[in-house]
């Protein structure tokens, strides 16, 4: 990331003092009047386009969970018969490497 690069996309950060329930004996008046402030004093933040490729990504990977495989492993976790299979993950780890290390082609 380079510093002064400029951004496409600018989004005011605001407090989440909107969330939090009133503190002692403060009224909802003053807790509007301190929301008001905190969010007035945002700073802007910028998100690359390569940061929110990596957000979209990461939720899309997140929804394909295959539930009865998960049930299973627990299971056989649980059980004490779950078998680690060590060549698979280090093949995967060797081959995970291997495709980091590749030179991007553009």
């Amino acid at each position: 990331m380079k510093i002064g690069q400029p951004s496409d996309n600018t989004i005011p950060v605001s407090s989440n003092a909107t969330s939090a329930p009133p503190k002692g004996g403060q009224s909802a008046t003053a807790t509007a009047t301190a929301t008001k402030s905190a969010q007035s004093a945002g700073v802007a933040v910028t998100v690359s386009p390569l940061a929110r490729s990596l957000g979209a990504s990461k939720t899309a990977d997140a929804s394909v969970i295959d539930t009865q495989k998960v049930a299973a492993v627990r299971s056989a976790i649980e059980q004490g018969t779950y078998v680690v299979n060590a060549e698979a993950i280090a093949d995967k780890l060797l081959a995970n490497a291997q495709e980091m290390l590749k030179p991007a082609s553009n």
